[in-house]
């Protein structure tokens, strides 16, 4: 099959567009801003989706589902909740259609107009925090450790598939706590969780850090974040938790009776991820030839494909990859057989290169002959013979998913380091960004105004301040006032 890729070095954005489209992951919808998830891409996501939902139901999360509508007066409750999201809001107004009085068309009906209008969840403090308030009566009841897997709606205007739609899927955890220390753990765990995810899984590697008050989550005190580099540069946030105080609490009059019989607001988190993670396991990894997907999250594992001539060849080849099959599943890989004869094997095999199968096995007629067969790995666009008499070929292509997991992780982290760059002057700070991209590691005097202006004048934001980052005096890039950490900047999705 033609691929028919642009290069990715030579427009890395239409790169990404058409991988998506051709790699058959999602598609636009007919509703602007929305997209379709295709079977392939859906099953990349589930994939994804159990791992998150197994590590969480070990820190002690259980699942629940909430509405989708939320009570416009629910959102001024918070102030700067509702400036955060409000200029993303879908809003239903009216409850009925009716044909207009020459039938020409369907029109709102306006004697239906909803009493209190309702809006299309952006995220889904204000509804589950009006639900704990019934909920939560004394200690007994906490901590209250909930994640809901749900779609959201915020209306963007620029969208880009798994990037930035106007509706799409994620997973977002709420969390009541009888103490702050108790709340603020449970964000950081959270954080790591993710950047667990990220690293063993998605084999993409993760800065963890704490946002600025400009980047933080709109009625957080506190947003703690992983931030994943893209193979132009660029920044990814891959998922955020957030300290929430008692913000939402005192918003829905939220109290408990504590162990002393006095009562007391409640202190909250709430954290997520989306289908983003799809655009940043396709951007992070994958190379002009299609996808690279890492073992841990490929849908199919293996492919085996036959080359033949005629019935006869097929059905003896038949016969080894069932064998072949068996001892995979027998280890827990998920291994598919393309017996199709609509289509030749350089179609094939060029097929499962664009989606991103880490290990393709070709048998003809010689490999029957030679109890062998070619292994070929889409990581390195390498292959090999192997003598099945010398390996046991379950534990030889678990041992090689193991490699591939490993390598895909290695390179990504190499390329990560490469692309942080300490700058200690403006001047540095903007030859760097526009010649390298990447993290920027800088020192900054702490203050809104100074974010924003570099903002304003570059489109590098702060990503986050690291964990790791180390008290060292210095002074800011731009206004030259005293510094006590370095922080990172860059260009971002």
């Amino acid at each position: 099959m033609s691929k028919g890729l642009p290069k990715r070095s030579e427009d890395y954005s239409l790169w990404y567009n058409e991988l998506v489209k051709k790699a058959d992951l999602a598609e636009n919808s007919a509703v602007r801003g929305c997209m379709v998830i295709k079977p392939y891409g859906y099953s990349i996501w589930e994939k994804m989706q159990a791992e998150l939902d197994r590590m969480f139901k070990e820190t002690g999360h259980t699942n629940a589902y909430f509405p989708l509508f939320i009570p416009k007066s629910y959102l001024s409750k918070e102030a700067s909740h509702v400036e955060g999201f409000a200029k993303e809001c879908a809003v239903v107004t009216h409850y009925r259609l009716k044909n207009s009085e020459d039938g020409s068309e369907v029109i709102v009906d306006p004697d239906a107009k909803l009493e209190e209008e309702l809006i299309v969840r952006p995220t889904s403090e204000t509804v589950i925090w009006s639900t704990y308030k019934n909920w939560i009566q004394s200690y007994r009841d906490l901590p209250l450790l909930v994640n809901q897997w749900a779609n959201v709606v915020r209306w963007e205007m620029r969208t880009r598939l798994f990037l930035r739609t106007a509706e799409f899927l994620w997973q977002e955890g709420h969390t009541a706590h009888a103490t702050k220390q108790e709340a603020i753990e449970e964000t950081v765990q959270m954080m790591h969780v993710y950047a667990t995810f990220a690293e063993q899984f998605m084999a993409l590697p993760v800065v963890k850090g704490v946002k600025t008050e400009n980047e933080r989550f709109a009625g957080a005190e506190d947003t703690y974040c992983i931030e994943a580099m893209m193979q132009d540069g660029k920044a990814l946030q891959a998922g955020t938790s957030h300290f929430l105080g008692q913000n939402f609490a005192k918003a829905f009059d939220v109290k408990f009776a504590t162990k002393e019989g006095k009562l007391d607001f409640v202190w909250g988190t709430s954290w997520g991820v989306s289908t983003r993670l799809m655009g940043a396991l396709i951007m992070a990894h994958s190379d002009d030839n299609g996808l690279v997907l890492p073992p841990k999250l490929a849908p199919i594992q293996v492919v085996i494909v036959p080359i033949y001539k005629g019935e006869e060849q097929l059905d003896a080849i038949s016969e080894k990859a069932k064998e072949l099959m068996a001892a995979l599943r027998a280890k827990g890989i998920s291994v598919k057989f393309d017996n199709r004869d609509t289509h030749k094997p350089g179609f094939k095999f060029a097929e499962y290169e664009l989606k991103g199968v880490p290990v393709r096995i070709a048998i003809g007629p010689k490999d029957l002959e030679n109890n062998s067969v070619e292994i070929a790995r889409r990581d390195l666009l390498s292959k090999q013979t192997v003598s099945l008499a010398d390996v046991e070929i379950g534990t030889f292509v678990e041992e090689l998913l193991a490699e591939i997991q490993d390598s895909i992780y290695q390179k990504a982290k190499t390329f990560q380091t490469e692309h942080i760059t300490e700058v200690n002057s403006w001047e540095e700070f903007q030859e760097v960004l526009e010649k390298k991209g990447g993290f920027l590691s800088a020192h900054w005097d702490g203050t809104g105004e100074t974010e924003e202006k570099i903002k304003t004048l570059t489109k590098a934001t702060i990503r986050c301040i690291p964990l790791d980052a180390k008290e060292e005096a210095g002074t800011c890039i731009l206004t030259g006032q005293p510094s006590a950490r370095r922080v990172l900047f860059a260009k971002a999705y």
